[in-house]
């Protein structure tokens, strides 16, 4: 299952509504639907009901949950409500307007005409959707360590460990985090870590936190007025861990560690307190540093300005098969497909709603164009080397249907180039230095590589890049060679050992999904991508275009 990448509310006004009420105006209320399949639309949300106006500005947000990775279709529907009923059947419909998610969130204001129908507009009408993540973005960020805690193992010193919990709202206390167990340690030291402020404290700095250790617990309180614990305890493989000791503090004045000042605290055993005349402390807990910083989520990107360009590379190599042959898996199928055009179409058809100009450049490789009838590996589908980008997704459709009766399929089957194609762009794009375009390149292959040198040195050079690679593999063939490239057993290495800086490449054999809905494979292909796009501006530390502003749901 694709995992909800956060949630967002929209904001929905309307102005010159129609009138349907004799002698005062109409009372709206908009209603969000999303498609359900099968001609269906299923209720996510509705407005309040205001009366008597033609241009409402609806008070109530819409919530909805936000994948990338999906067409998510819409429907805003504006009713005129005359009764008490829930049910809209009875009540006018003064216009609506479908589109998808993406489009909205990657518009700064969405604004269209309401249709009573398709093709009729209703009068002078219009809705107006602006879209703002539900999220904290801020996290906390940890470094403590101890001095001269007290030994607990009988043949060697303590291994201490610190766990974070947060209190719940009915008391109880839950696991926010577990540090790393320092074996043998008397003055360990973690390692510097993070928590979401929203994991750490639920946003709330009211909420006390604890932390324990396994030779340290500790506890923490969120808010300058909550006092927490912290203790620390001794961590033993059987699964019993000693309490070390204790101590109180609170966020606020762990924020003042920082800049070469620490703020100590002494480590508390309780029962030794109580029953040792002379017991000082079972050592020192220091913060090196607690700060609260913001980390952004892909939609701060795509709502801040991020523009996302979608290439596609088709491969034309002979070891698809003759086009004209029904065993070619090139060959365009009565009902005007393939596994090519399929591929295209569910990748294209979410990536479209992220670029405003919805123009894409197309290249094919592997085969013999004219005029020359040399082999080229980044010939544009359009014929056009200097203006190969294509009118939408149907303007790739067009452009390859086109192109397969006027080539030669020919070979070698190489990526590289077209991988540094698109990475010429990426580069060019980080002399702007602000994260203002994403890059993903598609590719689509029978799988028979034959540069897999070259290519493992482009896709370690791209990975330095704002660009991601889906790579999709059509036919039967075997792409052990593509699930090397993908680097999910292990982190990708050009031949001279380079490691690639980061996690680029999704690679998805085409076949798996032949009996699946055609939503399936892009859910599948794209699901990395936010993370992918988010990590690379956090590693360049670039903030969003337009910072969002700080809103807990």
């Amino acid at each position: 299952m694709a995992a909800c990448v956060s949630r967002v509310e929209l904001s929905v006004s309307c102005r010159s509504l129609l009138d349907r009420d004799l002698g005062s105006r109409s009372d709206p209320l908009c209603v969000l639907l999303q498609d359900a399949g099968g001609g269906r639309w299923a209720e996510l949300d509705r407005t309040e009901k205001i009366k008597n106006c033609q241009d409402p500005e609806f008070c109530k947000k819409l919530v909805v949950d936000y994948y990338f990775e999906k067409v998510q279709k819409l429907k805003f529907g504006v009713y005129d409500i005359d009764n008490k009923s829930f049910d809209l059947n009875d009540d006018d419909y003064l216009g609506g307007v479908e589109c998808t998610l993406g489009q909205v969130v990657s518009s700064s204001v969405f604004t269209r005409a309401l249709e009573l129908k398709q093709g009729k507009p209703a009068g002078k009408g219009t809705i107006t959707i602006s879209a703002e993540e539900i999220k904290d973005t801020r996290v906390v960020y940890l470094e403590i360590e101890a001095q001269n805690l007290d030994k607990k193992d009988f043949l060697g010193k303590s291994d201490p460990f610190l766990e974070f919990y947060k209190q719940s709202d009915a008391g109880t206390w839950q696991l926010v985090y577990r540090s790393e167990v320092i074996k043998n340690n008397l003055n360990p030291c973690w390692r510097k870590f993070s928590v979401p402020l929203q994991t750490f404290c639920g946003g709330d700095f009211n909420k006390p936190i604890k932390v324990e250790s396994s030779g340290i617990l500790f506890v923490v309180p969120s808010h300058p007025f909550s006092v927490d614990a912290v203790q620390c305890a001794d961590h033993d493989n059987d699964g019993s861990h000693d309490l070390i000791g204790t101590l109180e503090t609170t966020l606020a004045k762990m924020q003042t560690a920082g800049a070469g000042s620490l703020v100590e605290y002494e480590c508390i055993h309780p029962e030794k307190k109580q029953k040792k005349k002379h017991y000082k402390n079972s050592g020192i807990i220091r913060i090196k540093s607690c700060k609260i910083e913001t980390e952004y989520s892909f939609l701060d990107y795509v709502m801040g300005g991020c523009q996302i360009n979608f290439t596609v590379g088709v491969d034309f190599t002979a070891s698809n098969g003759d086009p004209k042959s029904p065993d070619s898996l090139h060959y365009i199928s009565p009902d005007g497909i393939n596994e090519y055009l399929s591929a295209i179409w569910s990748v294209g058809s979410v990536v479209q709603d992220y670029d405003t100009d919805k123009l894409f450049p197309a290249f094919g490789f592997g085969a013999q164009v004219p005029p020359s009838w040399q082999v080229s590996h980044e010939f544009a589908l359009n014929f056009n080397p200097s203006n190969p980008y294509c009118q939408g997704i149907q303007g790739i459709v067009d452009a390859y249907r086109q192109i397969l009766p006027q080539i030669q399929l020919y070979g070698p089957t190489n990526f590289s180039p077209i991988i540094n194609h698109v990475a010429r762009f990426a580069a060019h794009s980080l002399q702007q230095g602000t994260a203002a375009q994403y890059f993903i390149l598609l590719i689509i292959t029978d799988g028979e590589i034959t540069d897999l040198d070259q290519t493992r040195q482009a896709i370690v050079n791209a990975s330095k890049l704002p660009m991601s690679i889906i790579i999709v593999g059509v036919g039967e063939a075997d792409f052990k060679a593509m699930e090397f490239l993908d680097g999910d057993n292990g982190v990708l290495k050009s031949v001279t050992g380079e490691p690639a800086a980061r996690d680029i490449v999704q690679f998805v054999p085409f076949r798996q999904f032949k009996n699946a809905p055609q939503e399936a494979l892009s859910q599948m292909v794209l699901a990395e991508v936010p993370k992918q796009l988010v990590s690379y501006y956090k590693w360049q530390g670039c903030p969003p275009l337009k910072l969002p502003e700080i809103k807990a749901m």
